[in-house]
């Protein structure tokens, strides 16, 4: 695409800091966001919507109207975070958290996509052993839209029950998108279920092997048992490339691989319909100790960003940009508060980390 091209088409994005840090880390994200497209002579219109416990403090809802018309007409949305204590006593339907559901659903959002890498020069900040984490560069796919949270549910008295379930659709849908995703990386996709017991399970599995066959042929597929999965992921995690699985299982292998980094600071994510809109979100909390002190990590909201170019836009070039201004951070020594050794130089605010991207941009 030609720099005339890029500057005759603006694009809109619709930005929602919601609460706690969410406000702090999204304009770090901005500002690099704002580097690129000065670059690369990109055109974007921002409008800024509410979502989470200020709007639900503001209009009486933790998703108002308004903000879904305007995530739905955007080209994508960039989210900060939600939630805090200051809202655990109000009704579960209030609650800041309910706001990301409803966004969710509203945009058909059904791929959640969560990339982790380990940088050689952070690999001793994990908790699992340096020999173990190191060149782990591997993504979670997870769907969204089904499975037991969106099953048939009820309490009646002492008995309860949830039901998994798929069609073969959801399931064809969800696989493509980590195929595709896959063949453009190290052409190595990983299926976790639990065919032995689950019949979902089995429907996912040959649908899966089916789906493979005929379309990515060349593609190296495996299946994985979840509970195997959860084991490889903390002994052997550079084994992996692209894992795709069911909602409640990437639930858990999501936030199982969020701590191989080091730091949650450090993750991005992306959340797609099948227009390639979406929600990109750093997938850390909102943090309600640090807000204010310009000592949040904004690497995981800047690499969002970069996830918007790449999978809303295909500004692949500037995407990297990002990504590799983020790496050279990292190598030249600069280092936050979550991230830093005693021996490291005194951490940096978010503000001044940021600094340190935009020039290497």
């Amino acid at each position: 695409m030609t720099l005339s091209q890029n500057m005759a088409s603006e694009h809109k994005i619709v930005l929602m800091p919601g609460d706690g840090i969410g406000p702090d880390v999204l304009h770090q994200g901005v500002r690099v966001l704002e580097k690129v497209s000065a670059k690369y002579g990109y055109s974007f219109a921002y409008e800024e919507c509410l979502i989470g416990g200020i709007a639900y403090d503001s209009v009486g809802t933790p998703l108002p109207d308004k903000t879904v018309e305007s995530c739905v007409n955007a080209d994508a949305v960039l989210l900060g975070a939600v939630g805090g204590p200051q809202w655990d006593h109000i009704e579960v339907k209030h609650r800041p958290e309910q706001g990301l559901l409803g966004i969710r659903k509203a945009l058909g959002l059904y791929a959640n996509i969560r990339p982790v890498i380990v940088y050689p020069e952070l690999a001793d900040a994990s908790p699992i052993k340096n020999e173990i984490v190191s060149n782990t560069d591997l993504v979670v796919v997870r769907e969204l839209l089904g499975g037991i949270y969106f099953g048939k549910r009820d309490t009646i008295d002492d008995y309860a029950y949830d039901t998994c379930e798929y069609n073969k659709d959801e399931i064809e849908r969800i696989i493509r998108f980590a195929a595709n995703l896959a063949n453009n990386r190290r052409k190595k996709l990983t299926s976790v279920d639990k065919h032995n017991v689950l019949d979902t399970s089995r429907l996912w599995r040959n649908t899966c092997e089916q789906l493979i066959r005929q379309e990515f042929p060349d593609l190296d597929l495996e299946h994985m048992y979840i509970d195997a999965a959860t084991m490889h992921l903390i002994t052997k995690p550079s084994y992996f490339d692209v894992l795709v699985m069911d909602n409640m299982f990437g639930d858990i292998l999501s936030d199982e691989t969020s701590v191989l980094s080091g730091s949650m600071g450090l993750l991005p994510s992306a959340s797609l319909n099948e227009s390639k809109n979406g929600i990109y979100e750093p997938i850390h909390g909102s943090a309600p100790d640090i807000v204010g002190k310009d000592i949040a990590n904004p690497i995981a909201s800047i690499l969002s960003v970069a996830m918007m170019l790449d999978y809303s836009f295909e500004y692949i070039d500037a995407a990297e940009d990002i990504r590799n201004a983020v790496a050279q951070a990292i190598t030249q020594g600069h280092r936050t508060v979550d991230i830093a050794r005693s021996s490291d130089q005194k951490p940096l605010k978010s503000s001044q980390f940021t600094d340190q991207v935009l020039l290497n941009i």
